[in-house]
């Protein structure tokens, strides 16, 4: 008794065989995609309760700032108080601008330049290879 794979030619096992890894395929892609959604979908939930947590953030230190002025209004009047935390502010403001300014510098322009140098260097060296 013969089995099912002997009666059919090689021709048709291959085309079955290609049909297969193509299901298989497109499988792995909807699992990829769907895997995505879900991973972005909770991205976007965390993100969202990141930016809550930066909402408060701010509003406390802007009540913090208001202490600090209430404070120093204690000493001053309440405009040189109000004022001089403002100089501060700006201060701070400048130079964290500054900072940031020369960072983004830094980085541009967004090429990943290493990932590029070895790329071009491995097909250099498979061309190599190639022609021996």
């Amino acid at each position: 008794m013969t089995t099912v794979q002997q009666q059919q030619p090689t021709g048709e096992l291959v085309k079955q065989a290609a049909q297969q890894v193509s299901d298989l395929m497109r499988a792995e892609l909807r699992l990829a995609v769907a895997e995505i959604k879900d991973k972005g979908r909770s991205a976007g939930i965390g993100a969202g309760m990141i930016s809550g947590a930066g909402v408060a953030a701010l509003y406390g230190g802007a009540v913090l700032l208001a202490a600090l002025v209430a404070a120093l209004a204690l000493a001053l009047p309440v405009w040189a108080a109000a004022l001089i935390v403002a100089v501060v502010l700006f201060i701070v403001a400048g130079v964290l601008g500054l900072l940031g300014r020369d960072r983004v510098n830094r980085a541009s322009p967004p090429l990943p330049s290493q990932a590029m140098r070895t790329t071009r260097q491995d097909v250099a060296e498979i061309k190599a290879r190639a022609h021996r």
